[in-house]
């Protein structure tokens, strides 16, 4: 792909937005066949590409769940070729009328699913994401521009060259999907101005990048991906069930956004409990940052907490910790630290869980399961473009519904007003 800048790649994915609008929904999944095809067919090159991308990490010492990130091996590119493949077998979004009526007039107005258009992403060092993004914003009519960050741009390129490769064989203009050759700051700010060819911004990473984002651009935005996630164990929990819970939260996969970074412990049940979970987390190594309670409950070992520690998102083997005196006061905690993301209450009352979900302000709040679980492929949309943590336009895993818009369509028979 040639080096455009980020206004030449604007006007580009302009240019070929109606045609990808317009597009049926055979030939947009004959696309995207091409493009799970093609991730399978050039796995070797997209390794060799990944793995400069890897020793560069290693030699700007990246931290082991970072790299972990932004690993590429057969298993993981066969799961974004598959992952590809199961937006084929979604129903097509576009074109869905929502509703229909007659005015008394004789108006026939239809409420109708459109696509956004041209959607630019700003994303870190996952390199899924450049599939993710990308398969599921043709699938849904809109163009995308890509900008990741230069820890994968090796990846990034690679497998963007493939895709446009893909959709070209089927039928398609290459530039519904186009990456920022550029990986520097003011690309990024480029791209946050580009009012005059991006209908909506959609940044994905961590607190840093989505604070930037969200101040500086003229562009709509919609913000995902940082998350504070808490799980709060009542006095009332299956203490087994809360390990496990817990356990999966953070060891599971400690870089990704629904993993928890705070556990609030009742403070009825904290002698008993905190040995538990604390034997489970050592397996992985995980460090704990207690407040006072928990310091004199476990000892030495626990990193007594500063308050930093509570609005930390670690993405690493690295949890807070605080006992607390009831639900009101995990529910108080979390409105001052949380980030509108996912929450979780372990517990057998049903009142407390029903406080809980009622109170906590986040798009996903669970009773007695895994925050984990906050994911499009998880909720049954197939693939997700992020997690919203807002609340106008799109709330919650975002899937092909939330990447569309409406348009109303009115059919007339002469009338006048």
């Amino acid at each position: 792909m040639e080096q455009l800048t980020v206004a030449q790649l604007g006007a580009r994915a302009k240019a070929v937005a109606a045609v990808l609008a317009s597009a049926s929904p055979s030939l947009k999944n004959n696309a995207l066949a091409a493009i799970a095809d093609a991730l399978t067919a050039r796995t070797e090159e997209i390794i060799a590409a990944n793995k400069a991308d890897l020793e560069q990490a290693v030699r700007n010492q990246m931290s082991q769940a970072m790299q972990d990130r932004l690993l590429l091996n057969p298993a993981r590119i066969q799961g974004m070729a598959e992952g590809v493949r199961k937006l084929i077998q979604l129903d097509e979004v576009v074109g869905k009328v929502e509703e229909g009526y007659v005015r008394p007039n004789g108006l026939c107005i239809q409420k109708t699913r459109v696509p956004l258009g041209v959607i630019g992403i700003i994303f870190e060092s996952r390199p899924n994401v450049t599939v993710d993004a990308a398969s599921l914003c043709m699938k849904a009519g809109n163009c995308v521009i890509l900008r990741g960050g230069k820890e994968a741009f090796s990846s990034n390129m690679c497998l963007t060259n493939i895709m446009r490769d893909a959709v070209e064989s089927a039928g398609l203009p290459a530039d519904i999907i186009q990456l920022v050759p550029d990986t520097t700051r003011e690309s990024s700010n480029q791209l946050m101005k580009l009012s005059q060819y991006l209908d909506v911004l959609i940044p994905r990473g961590g607190a840093g990048l989505i604070r930037a984002v969200a101040e500086n651009a003229t562009v709509p935005v919609i913000r995902t991906g940082v998350g504070n996630c808490h799980v709060f164990v009542d006095a009332s929990a299956d203490a087994a069930m809360a390990v496990n819970i817990i356990d999966n939260g953070k060891t599971q996969r400690p870089s990704v956004c629904n993993a928890i970074e705070t556990i609030l412990i009742h403070r009825d049940i904290a002698k008993d409990f905190l040995p538990l979970v604390k034997a489970r987390l050592d397996e992985h190594n995980v460090i704990l940052h207690g407040d006072a309670e928990t310091c004199e409950i476990l000892g030495d070992c626990v990193v007594p907490a500063e308050e930093t520690d509570w609005e930390t998102e670690y993405l690493d083997y690295q949890l807070a910790v605080k006992v607390v005196g009831d639900v009101d006061e995990a529910i108080a905690h979390i409105s001052r630290y949380g980030t509108n993301h996912s929450e979780c209450i372990v517990t057998k009352s049903l009142d407390n869980a029903r406080k809980f979900q009622l109170t906590v302000d986040a798009a996903a709040v669970y009773v007695n399961a895994s925050t984990r679980f906050t994911d499009g492929g998880e909720f049954g949309f197939g693939a997700e473009i992020g997690i919203s943590t807002q609340k106008l336009h799109a709330r919650g895993p975002m899937g092909l519904y939330e990447l569309t818009s409406v348009k109303y369509l009115i059919q007339g028979e002469g009338q006048i007003r």
